[in-house]
């Protein structure tokens, strides 16, 4: 095996980072009542607009400083990442089950199931998904399960124009021709042959939806579209800090920056898998 091979082959710093960032993130949230130093609905007015530990007015126990109704804004976070993995695990699986099926099925069958499938595609990515996602919300009504299934509908079409053109490309490699003179159906060359191949694909989609989840969510929450209860949200926080950025700017730059962390952390952790774990690079 050459080097570059090898070089491939070890955890990149890349998936070090994202996923140790990822992991933190995800058990602090699933641990939030026990790691969450305060109650994140908790509001004392003698504690508005505490600065962050390290500056000139910081109360102990109040890490990250409060909000303008003195809630504790390490707390809000936490808590809020909760909402955002749900989200974020929740469509990103819906979607990829359903795009990469159909992706799969247009590009190794192709002909009449490939043209109906392409054209559903064309209509559907036709509407601006962030506009499309609103409206769909703002149908279906308010709820962690609205967001959920309004992001699942919309973002299904990027796993199936990739997988669609990974499957098609797959479809012609000589492994496929020997399955069928071995005398496999053309359904398990499908699942048994093409299938595991365009995995990385999927993995590398898998995780960059989850991210972009994560993005759709803070947006409705931003715009007071996504959970209906008084229960903390990134964007949530972030249209709060908004309104308050001269006076608090913490409330408005730790809710961004974690949000932008855990994005890229999705995108870097797919990106590392595929490369990892590609039969094509291994």
């Amino acid at each position: 095996m050459d080097e570059a091979r090898i070089a491939r082959r070890r955890l990149s710093p890349r998936l070090w980072l994202a996923g140790g960032w990822l992991l933190l993130a995800l058990l602090a949230a699933i641990f939030a009542p026990l790691v969450a130093p305060q109650d994140p609905l908790a509001q004392d007015l003698m504690l508005e607009r505490l600065p962050p530990f390290w500056l000139d007015g910081a109360e102990p126990g109040y890490w990250l400083g409060t909000d303008s109704l003195g809630r504790d804004l390490l707390s809000r976070l936490i808590f809020g990442g909760r909402i955002a993995f749900i989200v974020a695990f929740a469509a990103a699986i819906a979607a990829c089950l359903v795009g990469s099926t159909l992706g799969l099925v247009a590009g190794y069958f192709g002909g009449w199931a490939d043209r109906i499938i392409s054209r559903i595609v064309d209509v559907w990515m036709a509407f601006p998904p962030v506009l499309f996602a609103i409206l769909l919300v703002a149908v279906l009504g308010t709820g962690l399960s609205s967001v959920i299934l309004a992001i699942g509908i919309i973002d299904w079409t990027r796993f199936c124009r990739v997988i669609r053109a990974e499957a098609m490309g797959q479809s012609r490699m000589d492994y496929v021709e020997n399955a069928r003179i071995a005398g496999y159906g053309r359904i398990g060359i499908m699942l048994r042959e093409v299938l595991p191949n365009v995995v990385p694909s999927i993995v590398a989609l898998l995780s960059l939806e989850m991210g972009i989840a994560v993005i759709v969510e803070a947006i409705l929450s931003f715009v007071n579209l996504s959970i209906s209860t008084d229960d903390p949200t990134w964007g949530g926080i972030i249209a709060e800090g908004r309104l308050s950025i001269h006076q608090a700017w913490w409330v408005l730059v730790f809710p961004l920056i974690t949000l932008i962390l855990t994005v890229l952390s999705f995108s870097q952790f797919g990106e590392a898998l595929k490369t990892r774990f590609d039969p094509v690079l291994r």
